[in-house]
């Protein structure tokens, strides 16, 4: 599947919650392969980047699958909340 075809997906939490649509990527080019999805696009997100990677960003190790729609472990249980600071912390410098 190419990248451009995920943008616009609804994306739901594996207990059927929505949580919102594929509006952006932040992908990690020294890794080369993408590092989270963005609920809202990136150029409305920069005024306040820790914020928007907290509460309206997927970890795309959480992705668990990608067909008509984008399908997320449940945000209840992907993690700490130490682990999400620190991953957010990193990406914001």
């Amino acid at each position: 599947m190419k990248l451009s075809e995920i943008y616009r997906m609804d994306i739901y939490s594996d207990a059927g919650q929505y949580l919102g649509e594929v509006q952006d990527v932040i992908i990690d080019l020294e890794r080369g392969e993408v590092s989270r999805l963005l609920m809202v696009p990136w150029k409305n997100a920069k005024s306040d980047t820790k914020s928007t990677l907290r509460n309206k960003s997927i970890l795309y190790k959480n992705v668990k699958n990608v067909s008509d729609v984008v399908l997320v472990s449940s945000p209840l249980v992907t993690g700490s909340q130490d682990a999400k600071k620190e991953e957010v912390d990193d990406l914001s410098r």
